[in-house]
């Protein structure tokens, strides 16, 4: 005899099956879609509309990549340093400009610089409440707020789910937090897929005393 599996079986695995194909090839799409605008900046004589009478898509991934990497070998010199400088003091004198690039400077630096402090380590912290724990990112204790604390406290980032780009930023005791076992990449793949998907390497909390959790404190 035949097992009877309901309808709704199958629609949950087709739907299992479409749904991360589906989302991939849109966010694929738009990225593509997004990089081919810098095919705007070339003649439009070099434009494969005019000499195939097609567009081929991708092309502007090239030319982004290629922009991308020949500003990077500009800004590694003395002239596109000074070039950059130049820039940087223009913005500066832009009202309102000058607020949200510096900002978005500060957070790029830090993210993409090789000598940042973002995300160091993946920790385990009480939030919302005393009974409940987050995973969050080691970040930097600027000098003035470390001055300000009477004890030894880190700086912690916890991203919100699934869209990790959004969160919280504290400052946490660091007896009251757990260093995990765990790589910044795991941590991510673990918040975006809501705990669905675990991370490989996830092999525990690494405390330096056995893995034990730190008490509850009643006053937090």
């Amino acid at each position: 005899m035949f097992k009877k599996i309901p309808i709704k079986s199958y629609i949950v695995t087709g739907l299992l099956i479409w749904v991360p194909l589906v989302i991939t090839l849109w966010v694929l799409n738009l990225l593509v879609s997004t990089m081919d605008q810098s095919l705007q900046l070339l003649p439009r004589a070099l434009l494969t509309e005019n000499w195939l009478g097609v567009h081929v898509p991708g092309l502007g991934v090239i030319l982004t990549v290629l922009i991308v990497f020949f500003t990077g070998v500009l800004a590694a010199n003395i002239l596109g340093q000074r070039l950059v400088r130049f820039w940087e003091g223009v913005l500066a004198r832009i009202p309102i400009v000058n607020t949200i690039y510096n900002s978005v400077k500060q957070v790029s630096d830090t993210l993409f610089s090789g000598t940042g402090h973002a995300f160091r380590k993946v920790l385990l912290v009480r939030y919302p409440h005393p009974q409940a724990w987050s995973l969050a990112f080691q970040t930097n204790v600027p000098a003035d707020v470390a001055a300000c604390l009477p004890e030894e406290h880190v700086a912690v980032f916890i991203p919100t789910t699934p869209s990790p780009v959004n969160g919280f930023y504290f400052y946490v005791r660091r007896e009251d937090v757990i260093e995990m076992d765990m790589s910044v990449d795991a941590a991510f793949k673990y918040i975006v897929s809501m705990g669905v998907v675990a991370p490989v390497n996830a092999n525990g909390p690494s405390t330096g005393m056995g893995a034990r959790l730190p008490p509850v404190d009643d006053n937090q």
